[in-house]
């Protein structure tokens, strides 16, 4: 039920506009957010490089229905890739193609995706393309595999184990190489496509791990870059320690050298967690969101699991 709520609280315009002022919500997101501003979020970065710590970047926006305000995404980012090649930081960027006009025109979303994608390469820079809701998915692995073809190899993709899809989409882009993250998901989907338990969806995590991690021991993937600023072919992006103890154990039956499996975990939450990993040799990388679209965001965050809520208010108080 809860999850529900917050789901529809993440696309709900007018519960943005009232919560979005409510103290408590804005306290919070500043607690699991780096800031509004590109300057604030390069300092969060680099306070995390300095103690070991990679880190993905994402300017927060999606769903945007104008061109312009797709255009202007595209320079935000653009602008990012400026500012972490100038700084050095051990980092790469994440970005939702909604937020480059996918939702307006898919030629459009090529277009910025593409300018996004050379600009990457030319800084060596990774970049990420997270995975949406599933009316998305199609056109986004479109968009991924058209960026391949024109030569722009260091994109990787995002899979969400609640998905019925997800296991086919994965293995298939495993095959191909591509660097794959894990995720669970937390957007609201109709029950044809997605698991409703959180048994199931946890089986599934524990199985796409599985196949992710094969690969990366097959296909010699080999490590995450010194800098920060490439990952592995394969990534877990979980705080649940019963899915990261799962792909630990896997990577160490298969023989998959610890620098070949980064763990990905969200910035605010859980800092003893992420150096506890770090501690065991493995990559780590924190998910640092920016900017003023905070809200659905935190919203989703809470979706994936009610009993974040708690967590998250918890979290708000201490490290």
């Amino acid at each position: 039920m809860l999850r529900s709520v917050f789901q529809y609280l993440s696309r709900s315009d007018w519960a943005r506009s009232s919560l979005s002022g409510w103290g408590l919500a804005r306290r919070a997101s500043r607690r699991f957010v780096a800031g509004e501003t590109l300057e604030e979020a390069t300092q969060a970065v680099q306070a995390l490089n300095r103690i070991n710590l990679a880190a993905t970047l994402a300017h927060l926006g999606e769903e945007v229905t104008m061109e312009a305000e797709a255009n202007q995404a595209r320079q935000d980012c653009l602008a990012l890739l400026n500012a972490m090649d100038e700084l050095q930081l051990g980092a790469y960027v994440s970005l939702k193609l909604t937020q480059i006009g996918l939702a307006i025109d898919f030629e459009l979303c090529m277009e910025n995706m593409l300018e996004i994608a050379r600009a990457a390469a030319v800084n060596d820079i990774f970049i990420r393309i997270d995975m949406e809701d599933s009316s998305t998915i199609d056109q986004t692995l479109s968009i991924h595999y058209g960026l391949r073809r024109q030569g722009l190899r260091d994109v990787g993709l995002v899979f969400q184990s609640y998905l019925f899809r997800s296991e086919h989409d994965l293995r298939s882009a495993v095959e191909a190489g591509i660097p794959v993250r894990i995720v669970k998901g937390a957007y609201q989907e109709p029950h044809s496509v997605a698991f409703r338990k959180k048994s199931e969806v946890d089986a599934n995590f524990d199985r796409m791990a599985e196949i992710a991690l094969e690969a990366a021991r097959d296909h010699g993937s080999g490590s995450a870059s010194k800098n920060g600023r490439k990952p592995p072919q394969t990534a877990i992006a979980s705080h649940d320690e019963a899915r990261i103890a799962h792909a630990e154990g896997y990577a160490q039956e298969i023989g998959l050298p610890k620098s070949a499996l980064e763990f990905q975990l969200l910035y605010g939450i859980r800092a003893e967690l992420q150096r506890a990993l770090r501690a065991k040799g493995y990559p780590v990388r924190v998910y640092v969101p920016y900017g003023a679209q905070w809200y659905s965001y935190l919203m989703r965050r809470l979706a994936e699991r009610p009993a974040n809520l708690w967590f998250f208010l918890s979290n708000f108080f201490r490290r």
